[in-house]
């Protein structure tokens, strides 16, 4: 098979560290040209993963005649960088959170629905065996119709997000530190639920197929920057559900992630606790379900996404993370950060 031509916009601590090498280790994939603004860095990754082309505009590397483009920019860029991706012809992987704001996030599924693109967002739990098993049980409807979710995350990034330091717990970055302003200022998508409950609501969506109708929620700000460290939202969804979505970046910096996520139907309970490895369905008619789970099956890897994005560009497989996903989450997460902007008046998705 013809090797399929990537491209990447943006070249930080996370693409360098995770999308590239996987990629570049791939005999079907060509690593065609990066883009990125520091120089001495884009010359590094350039030298590093052999890319023929490197370019401080992203413009001039869409005219690379590229198959694909991952999108690994700061947060506030998403969007120009994935739409102008997709209006060259390319199939995009576009880093979480897709954009900052609703519109924006359904532009970008408008556009490559009808040029026929493939948009995937990288959540890597979607990838995995334990996460599958769990979509597959919520798919058969095994909790009936969804009256009520909760969905909790928390991270030992309390640094990271009040301006402490550059880098999480335990994330080492090849090449640079993270831009700090994309994690420390609000403007630039940086604070906890652009952050991280990006990744917990978009799995929330994945799995029950949910969509927010109305957000009420609090948020509460490090004392060293205007971002949040605490949210928590009150949510209704599109088919009457209720849900309760919260998240908090104050975790101790040896811990590990903490992510339950808790769906209750008209016939019974689903429980995902992804940090603790436990997949059960509590049925009111009996019929339980268990599932038997290595102990690390949740630990975090994003192995997935590259791989599946390449197996999308082939016309081959599914896509577990689809810009739909992406969406609903930013959409909900733009909802309650207005909303705490308000003080948790109620608003409008």
């Amino acid at each position: 098979m013809q090797k399929v031509r990537i491209g990447f916009i943006g070249a930080g601590w996370w693409a360098t560290s995770n999308h590239m090498p996987l990629l570049a280790a791939r005999e079907d994939v060509e690593m065609a040209a990066v883009c990125g603004k520091d120089a001495d860095l884009l010359a590094a990754v350039q030298e590093e993963f052999h890319f023929p082309f490197a370019t401080e505009d992203h413009t001039a590397l869409l005219a690379q005649g590229l198959d694909g483009v991952v999108v690994t920019s700061p947060h506030h860029l998403h969007f120009e960088h994935a739409r102008d991706a997709l209006l060259a012809g390319c199939h995009v992987m576009c880093e979480k959170p897709l954009t900052l704001h609703a519109h924006q996030a359904w532009e970008l599924v408008r556009i490559a629905q009808e040029r026929n693109l493939h948009l995937i967002v990288p959540y890597g739990w979607h990838y995995l065996p334990y996460i599958n098993e769990a979509k597959a049980l919520l798919d058969r409807g095994v909790v009936g119709e969804i009256e009520y979710v909760m969905c909790h995350m928390a991270s030992p990034t309390k640094d990271l997000f009040s301006g402490s330091t550059v880098s999480p717990a335990n994330w080492t970055p090849t090449y640079t530190e993270p831009n700090p302003m994309t994690w420390q200022e609000k403007s630039q998508g940086g604070g906890y639920a652009h952050g991280q409950i990006t990744h917990s609501s978009g799995l929330m969506f994945w799995l029950t197929g949910l969509r927010a109708k109305a957000v009420s929620a609090r948020a509460r700000h490090s004392p060293d920057s205007q971002v949040d460290l605490y949210d928590a939202a009150a949510v209704v969804f599109e088919n009457g559900a209720l849900g309760m979505i919260s998240g908090a970046a104050t975790l101790p910096n040896d811990s590990k992630f903490q992510l339950d996520v808790r769906v209750f139907g008209s016939e019974g309970v689903f429980n995902l606790d992804i940090d603790r490895a436990r997949l059960d369905v509590l049925r009111h008619d009996g019929d339980n379900i268990h599932v038997d789970v290595p102990v690390d099956a949740g630990m975090y890897n994003c192995d997935g996404p590259p791989a599946r994005f390449v197996e999308l560009i082939q016309g081959g497989a599914v896509n577990n993370s689809p810009g739909e996903v992406g969406a609903r989450s930013v959409e909900l997460i733009d909802a309650m950060l207005r909303s705490a902007a308000e003080g948790g008046t109620p608003v409008a998705v």
